[in-house]
């Protein structure tokens, strides 16, 4: 596409937010941030998981993660813990969907089974962290209905601010506040609201880098529960795209032979 084609349907698409209501608008602001992440195929990952406490008292996971995107419906992801040697081998993987509960499984190599994780436990803890097992899962479009807030600074940055409410009613959130950088439509910060609406947990992005000249991935991800002041900081190293994993890396067995 021509720069100046590229002009023109930037400023269609700013109109369009203009004239819009605020449902119309949060939608929009969604399915733009949605689409610059389309299309990256399957990528590879390392992180390390650093959980505290509200005494400071501190523990570490180290991580590699696999993630492929399926054309007409969400990701498929897996994540094998390395050390320490109390979860070595422990593999949990994950079908995302569009629409319905998604699919989660977690190996357990001391009892040498693959344990299914009831979609009534998705706002359960993933691994002792601060990340519920809904939170690490692919953001589809379709698992939340949106409303535009208003326009906010985000330290040097402008954002749009919205609001998703989870479609499902096993969700563990009323709400979630999105901050989203008007620029890259990459996510800055989110506040979680808890089944009484009162503010849970808030997660934040830093350190975005680019891959590939388009898409966009975050150095750490820090997450504060602010009932129990515990937090868990996830730190992101070694991407790659491109790698050459295909569905069957993807599939129950995979869980047991995970290396």
């Amino acid at each position: 596409m021509k720069l100046s084609n590229l002009f023109v349907v930037g400023l269609v698409f700013v109109s369009s937010l203009a004239s819009a209501n605020p449902q119309q608008k949060g939608l929009e602001i969604a399915i733009e941030a949605d689409k610059r992440e389309t299309g990256f195929g399957d990528t590879t990952a390392n992180m390390t998981m650093l959980l505290k406490n509200r005494h400071g008292g501190e523990s570490s996971r180290y991580i590699r993660l696999r993630t492929l995107e399926v054309d007409g419906d969400g990701d498929k992801s897996m994540s094998i813990f390395d050390r320490p040697r109390d979860v070595k081998g422990t593999a949990f993987l994950s079908y995302t969907h569009k629409t319905g509960s998604d699919d989660q499984w977690l190996y357990l190599p001391a009892l040498k089974r693959v344990k299914r994780i009831s979609s009534r436990n998705k706002s359960g803890s993933f691994m002792g962290s601060e990340f519920a097992y809904e939170d690490i899962s692919s953001q589809e479009v379709e698992k939340y209905t949106y409303k535009y807030v208003k326009d906010e600074s985000c330290g040097d940055i402008e954002c749009f601010v919205i609001e998703r409410d989870p479609v499902d009613e096993l969700s563990g959130y009323t709400r979630q506040v999105v901050w989203i950088d008007k620029n890259e439509y990459r996510p800055q910060k989110i506040d979680f609201y808890d089944r009484k609406n009162s503010l849970l947990k808030t997660l934040s992005y830093k350190g975005y880098q680019q891959y590939l000249g388009k898409y966009w991935r975050a150095d750490e991800m820090y997450m504060k529960n602010h009932q129990t002041g515990k937090t868990t900081l996830l730190s992101w190293t070694n991407y790659k795209f491109a790698t050459g994993l295909t569905k069957r890396d993807f599939d129950r067995n995979s869980l047991k032979r995970a290396r």
